[in-house]
């Protein structure tokens, strides 16, 4: 299997990984800095992540021990169903749906739509960076509100989430992971705690009704609940700053933006900004046995990268695939995933995309870049450490 080499930190990588992707001269070469092969193609990663053969979870007789420093972190992750499979993830899948419900969803477009018209009226004066001014809010303040938890709570609740995410990105440290594993204990302590007034005194919030689901007779237990609400709160806004941000860029590079969030356009630019520059590049699966997929022999344990920021800019699928084109016709892409871990908060962040892209340059017609963006050091995440414009 042909060897690449590229550094995920690497400055020149981070501003623009879509060269390094074109160098693969298959669809499945071994990344070299990971380890792993990786699946370039669309139709690669596809026929990845809908092979049940491939899952989240490493065997058991295979996993490492647990550093003690990290119990904290783990405590959480080994209850979220982002890292189960089978009848333990189908099980907690169904729950979340009969809380997490499409028309819960689309309720809330009336509401986003005012925090999106709330946060404009408080832009400031002069050139100010969008991404903690109405990319971060917009998610952050949503997936509270859906939780249930007080609004004041989400600069703590972003801290929490960034120091935890943190520990899937290529730049983790010992710093990193201490932090990550400070931000579990004390994020899964206030959830804790708040699911207990909610079993006391129910809302109409997510929490609530996450203590309320049954399937089957099956309940979440406490600690499926407090990993999962951790969860929904972490995917529940990262990607979607990450498309905002990356979103905006791309359309204010176009001759008019606005042209393209019309009723009858947003849904087709929304995709077009999900797949040319999708918020997440990479998804790892796990071999469940001993198998062979494009032509590749993976033993049982074996992980391979699945990288859908490639996978979304396969020449194969879309006709020049670099140029940002929110006109061409749409076509499924994998930046939410798919297969059985398809992203469960898919639904929710489209709707938050196509009220707050479309208000954003409704009432900010004039929006300029005040400089060029750059990304952040992030990887697997893909998004903007500033997006400075002017109104």
């Amino acid at each position: 299997m042909t060897m690449l080499h590229q550094s995920p930190t690497d400055p020149d990588f981070v501003q623009n990984p879509y060269p390094f992707y074109r160098t693969a001269p298959a669809p499945v070469c071994t990344w070299a800095e990971y380890d792993m092969p990786a699946a370039f193609t669309y139709d690669a990663a596809n026929a990845i992540l809908r092979d049940r053969r491939f899952g989240r979870e490493v065997p058991a007789d295979l996993r490492a021990p647990v550093p003690d420093h990290l119990a904290p972190f783990y405590a959480v992750e080994d209850h979220s169903m982002l890292e189960l499979d089978g009848d333990v993830h189908r099980r907690l899948r169904g729950l979340v749906l009969r809380a997490f419900t499409s028309r819960r969803i689309a309720g809330l477009a009336p509401e986003i739509a005012q925090l999106c018209h709330d946060l404009i009226d408080a832009f400031p004066e002069g050139d100010f960076d969008l991404i903690p001014a109405y990319a971060t809010q917009v998610p952050v303040i949503v997936i509270a509100r859906l939780l249930g938890v007080p609004e004041d709570m989400a600069p703590q609740l972003l801290r929490w989430s960034n120091d935890m995410v943190a520990m899937y990105q290529a730049r983790r440290t010992r710093e990193i992971e201490d932090r990550a594993a400070r931000a579990a204990a004390e994020f899964a302590a206030f959830v804790n705690d708040y699911a207990d007034q909610r079993r006391d005194a129910p809302g109409d919030d997510l929490i609530s009704s996450l203590l309320a689901a049954e399937e089957d007779g099956a309940r979440l237990s406490r600690e499926e609940l407090v990993t999962t609400c951790i969860l929904l709160l972490n995917a529940g806004h990262e990607a979607t700053v990450h498309t905002i941000g990356n979103g905006v860029k791309a359309l204010l590079g176009l001759p008019d933006p606005a042209h393209w969030l019309t009723e009858d356009r947003v849904d087709g630019t929304v995709e077009e900004i999900l797949r040319h520059d999708p918020p997440l590049h990479m998804f790892t699966r796990i071999a469940h046995q001993d198998v062979e997929v494009q032509g590749h022999r993976f033993q049982r344990g074996d992980s391979i990268a699945c990288l859908l920021g490639a996978a979304n800019r396969d020449p194969a699928r879309w006709e020049d695939p670099d140029r940002f084109d929110p006109g061409r016709p749409v076509q499924a892409n994998l930046a939410f995933g798919a297969g059985a871990h398809f992203c469960i908060g898919a639904p929710l962040a489209r709707l938050e995309l196509r009220v707050a892209l479309p208000v954003l340059l409704q009432r900010c017609p004039g929006l300029t870049l005040a400089e060029p963006p750059r990304y952040a050091d992030l990887y697997h995440f893909h998004g903007l450490e500033r997006l400075m414009v002017h109104c």
